[in-house]
Formats: C-alpha cells, structure tokens, sequence
C-alpha cells in the first residue's frame, strides 16, 4: 500500500540536507545507497524550494526525479499591506495562473462577500499546491486572516468597533505609518479627525482608486488636481472612512486601531528620514512642512 507524504524543501536552504532529510522522514531506506546513486546518475540536482509529495513505494531514481521536477506546492510570501491585485500578480507568479484566473481573483473569488472585498488576505508566508483553485486560495487567506484576529475579537467588542471598521482604520495606518514606531500615533490622528468629522485626507486612499498607474506602479504620487477626482475613496472630498479597506493589513496595524495613542494632533507629516511630526494645528502644520519638507 502506497503512503503518501509531503516533502518540504525550505526557501532558505542553508544547511539544509536533502539526504539527511529524506532519511530523518524514512522517504529512503539506506542514505548512504542513495547517496552513491545520486552521485553515480544525477550528478547536478537542483531542488526548488516547496512541497514534494513523495510514497514509501519510491525507487531512489523516481525520488530523485521528482525532486529535480516542479514542487507539487509552491512558497508563497508577500508583506506589507497590499491590495487584493498585488497578492494575485503574487499568486501568479508562484502558482502559474492564467491571465485568466487572475481576473477571477481580482473579479470573483475575492468579491464572495461585501466584507471580503478588500483587506482580509493576510500577508505572510504560505505552502499552497500549485493546482489549488483560486477560490480556495482566498479562503486559505482569510483563515489565516481570522485564526489572526480571532484574539482581537472580544476586545473590539468591548470597545464597540466592528471589525470591518477597524480593518478599514488599520489598513489606513498600513499605508501611513513609516513602521511599528509611529502607528499608535497615527491611529490617534485618523480616530481624533473621524471624532471631529474633519476628511480624513489621506493620500493613500487617493492612491488606491488610481490603480496601477502609466509606470506600472499600485501606489504611485499623488497630484493636486487628482485629490479633486470624484470617489468614495477620495478622503479629500468625503468625510469617513472608505467603503473598503484599502489593502491588507497585518495583525500590528490591526492592534495599532484599536489602541491608539492619546495625542491631540490632527495633522502629521514624516520628514525625509521618516521620523513624524504631529501638530494639533493646521498652522502648526504648515510650519512643519516649512522646517521639515522645504
């Protein structure tokens, strides 16, 4: 009877021992054998990094083909706070999708329900099968999303705030934040103007309806003439927060929303080593930029 296991191949492989690992997990009965049979027939192996479903009933030559083949599950990474189309070019790459399936995630599988539009694929590191469907690929995402938030859960209750209004708020600071340092800051700030029911004027937001812009790029510049564009996403023009995340943010921001720092600020700015300076005035704002940006 032919048993079936997974054969990880790490993306870091410093150190790693194929054949020491192949024993460690009885994939091959003499290390030593195979050894002498990878050297003697297959002298230039290259393992990519991934998963390799290998059986008990493999001779050493089958092993060594499978591994020197394409992994049956592929490494999967992306960080920071991304949109929805940035983790699917993402998956692409990694999975070999189609244009086709691309579309489908940007269009269909991500698109199941209102809440899970934007801001619910959680950045991290993932082991998924290559002919894994797109629509389980996003629900792979947003269990690892909800395993996340889940010890978050009962604290946003306590503190009466919805959990789409808080990802929304996080994926704000996301964008915002130059790092962990400043986020608690931020969330202060974008809570202080929500309170007063000042626009929340972030760029970010703007960036987001653009799209990817003429350089290929998803988060590019902003010019004044675009703030005036007409957009639920444009926090120049609307009071609120956006009908939508903005990207998928990771647990820290997620926390950072629901704590934010006390401050009195309304307005802040990073300078060009990114280090923020916070005013509780517009005045007080524009001499910042003054000292800091010019």
């Amino acid at each position: 009877m032919k048993k079936s296991s997974l054969f990880i191949v790490p993306q870091n492989q410093e150190g790693f021992n194929v054949i020491q690992k192949l024993d460690e997990g009885k994939f091959i009965k003499n290390k030593m054998v195979f050894d002498l049979f990878k050297n003697t027939f297959l002298l230039h192996i290259t393992i990519e990094p991934g998963g390799y479903q290998l059986n008990n009933n493999m001779w050493a030559w089958d092993i060594l083909n499978k591994l020197n083949g394409k992994p049956d599950l592929a490494w999967v990474r992306f960080g920071g706070c991304l949109r929805k189309e940035q983790i699917g070019e993402i998956l692409k790459s990694a999975l070999g999708w189609s244009d086709e399936e691309l579309n489908k995630w940007n269009t269909h599988y991500t698109n199941t329900k209102p809440e899970y539009f934007e801001g619910v694929y959680y950045p991290d590191t993932y082991l998924i099968p290559v002919n894994e469907s797109g629509d389980k690929v996003a629900q792979r995402l947003i269990n690892r999303f909800n395993e996340k938030f889940a010890p978050l859960a009962d604290k946003y209750i306590q503190a009466n705030i919805r959990w789409v209004t808080g990802l929304k708020i996080a994926s704000l600071i996301a964008r915002e934040a130059a790092g962990k340092t400043d986020m608690h800051l931020i969330s202060g700030i974008i809570w202080n103007r929500l309170d007063v029911g000042m626009p929340l004027q972030i760029d970010s937001t703007m960036q987001y309806t653009l799209g990817k812009n003429s350089e290929g790029k998803w988060w590019g510049s902003i010019d004044i003439g675009e703030k005036q564009n007409d957009s639920l996403y444009n926090s120049y023009l609307y009071k609120g927060l956006p009908p939508t995340p903005i990207c998928s943010p990771n647990i820290d921001y997620i926390e950072a929303a629901l704590n934010p720092e006390e401050t009195d600020c309304l307005f802040y700015l990073h300078d060009s080593k990114q280090q923020i300076h916070c005013a509780k005035t517009y005045e007080e704002h524009l001499k910042n930029i003054d000292i800091y940006l010019n």
